[in-house]
């Protein structure tokens, strides 16, 4: 289980600082939540919410000023252990396909960076191409891929080879900021299918992070709706019509008609 709570983050702006002195803005007002095993959490909040500073905090990344992050029960940023633990048990899929995928990599030497995780998480050498080949098939590619450069794919391929590597990991949650948004609106869905797929074959859990309530939705067991730093609501996904909450209330009418 991922567990968070009250997670505080400020940054310091240098436009303030010059202004102020050494004043802060706070972008994440005591952020809690769990996303137990197996179960996907939708995070979803418009631009500047604060939605992938807290993806930085979950995938530790960013140590918060206030509150504590487990995995399984351990902490992850006060102690080796805690950090070393969730590196074992997380992965990430990003939104820029473009950008976190080396460009002088071949497909078969971006899979191996994850294929690299897994051996030292299970502490003995793997077949890497004939891995490389299962995880093509795993994500819907075909193996002739595997000698490609990334701008030899199109977008939906080589996010399907960007998942591919967080697979190889052998991770227990996937944390997905906004990975689906840069692609369009067919490719949208064969992603959302093949996450469905891994999800349910792999025995996964995700944190999915959008701007987008259709995929939630989707895609989703549970939604948190985050607004300006502060979670406004947090509810199963099943009854998102039902909410009290105003904030969330807007999003719903912008794509639905009651």
């Amino acid at each position: 289980m991922l567990d968070i709570k009250d997670i505080c983050v400020s940054f310091r702006s240098e436009k303030q600082e010059k202004i102020f002195g050494t004043t802060k803005k706070q972008i994440l007002f005591d952020v809690s939540l769990k996303v137990p095993k197996g179960t996907c959490l939708g995070i979803l909040g418009e631009s500047g919410s604060g939605k992938s500073t807290l993806g930085r905090v979950m995938c530790g990344l960013l140590k918060p000023e206030k509150g504590k992050v487990f995995v399984d029960g351990i902490s992850v940023y006060d102690s080796k252990a805690g950090k070393k633990s969730l590196q074992n048990k997380l992965s990430i899929v990003f939104q820029d396909y473009t950008t976190s995928a080396n460009p002088r990599f071949r497909v078969k030497d971006i899979i191996a960076e994850g294929l690299s995780a897994q051996e030292r998480k299970i502490g003995k050498k793997i077949d890497k191409q004939q891995e490389c080949y299962r995880l093509l098939n795993l994500v819907g590619l075909k193996e002739e891929l595997i000698q490609r450069f990334p701008h030899e794919l199109s977008g939906g391929q080589l996010q399907r080879v960007c998942i591919a590597r967080a697979v190889a990991c052998m991770p227990e949650i996937i944390l997905f900021d906004e990975a689906i948004s840069s692609l369009d609106a067919h490719t949208q869905v064969q992603i959302m299918d093949l996450l469905k797929q891994l999800k349910e074959k792999l025995h996964l859990t995700y944190v999915f992070i959008t701007h987008d309530l259709t995929s939630v939705t989707y895609l989703c067991d549970d939604v948190m709706f985050l607004y300006k730093g502060k979670v406004t609501e947090h509810i199963p996904v099943f009854q998102i019509a039902q909410t009290k909450d105003e904030y969330a209330q807007k999003l719903l009418h912008s794509i639905i008609e009651f």
